[in-house]
């Protein structure tokens, strides 16, 4: 292996450790509450709005709930506005995420796991926003870990984008809406979760009957066997 290439994932490892470590500074500096929306946000036009993307942005990227900053562009801008800029800043910080390990580790893997991770690459190729979109419809899971997953195989980043945004509105709106001080019943976020967790799971299972099939057409064509005639009713 190369030394830039080493070099390369140990800055990806450190990197991570860094972002853990932030993440705990930014929650013991008072980060996820309101306290600096209302000093350098709420009311402060179009440079309000540049501070919250920044910070969604940063935070978001390096492991901060996301959640939690679409509650506070809820309580900032209202639910639709908040939604707007909680959802453009998280998808800045996933991109950067992601374009963070494909730049840091991606080599050092391609080296060290090359035929196994052509097999991933493979099928993420064929299916990345389904697989992306089903990852983040699931109402549980790191959105960093995602990022730098997706990050370090050969996905392209715009149907990672595409698919993270899709997956990203459910809970954004949730989270704005509560940050609005609307009301949301502990049954409807539950249903919520239980409809996520149920669209992630059909998808997900098309998903795994679609890659089978085409697995067993690529097998039958690799062993020079023709691939089953469809049924055929009627004379002729």
């Amino acid at each position: 292996m190369r030394k830039g290439t080493i070099w390369r994932a140990l800055v990806l490892a450190a990197g991570l450790v860094a972002a853990a470590l932030l993440v705990r500074l930014a929650r013991d500096a008072g980060l996820l509450d309101t306290g600096w929306v209302d000093g350098w946000v709420r009311g402060q036009g179009w440079q309000g709005r540049l501070v919250f993307l920044a910070v969604t942005a940063a935070s978001t990227g390096i492991g901060v709930p996301r959640q939690a900053l679409a509650l506070l562009g809820g309580y900032a801008f209202g639910v639709v506005e908040g939604v707007a800029l909680a959802l453009l800043g998280t998808l800045i910080g996933a991109a950067g995420a992601f374009g963070y390990a494909r730049w840091a580790a991606r080599a050092a893997l391609s080296a060290r796991y090359g035929r196994r991770l052509a097999r991933a690459d493979r099928f993420l190729a064929e299916n990345p926003f389904t697989a992306v979109l089903i990852v983040r419809l699931l109402p549980v899971g790191a959105n960093v870990v995602t990022n730098v997953l997706a990050g370090l195989s050969a996905m392209p980043l715009l149907p990672f984008l595409a698919g993270s945004a899709l997956g990203y509105v459910p809970q954004t709106v949730v989270f704005a809406l509560l940050g609005k001080g609307v009301r949301v019943d502990g049954y409807v976020q539950l249903g919520l979760a239980a409809a996520l967790f149920l669209a992630s799971t059909v998808l997900a299972y098309a998903l795994y009957r679609r890659n089978r099939q085409a697995a067993a057409v690529a097998e039958e064509a690799e062993n020079g066997e023709p691939a089953p005639a469809p049924p055929h009713d009627g004379p002729g």
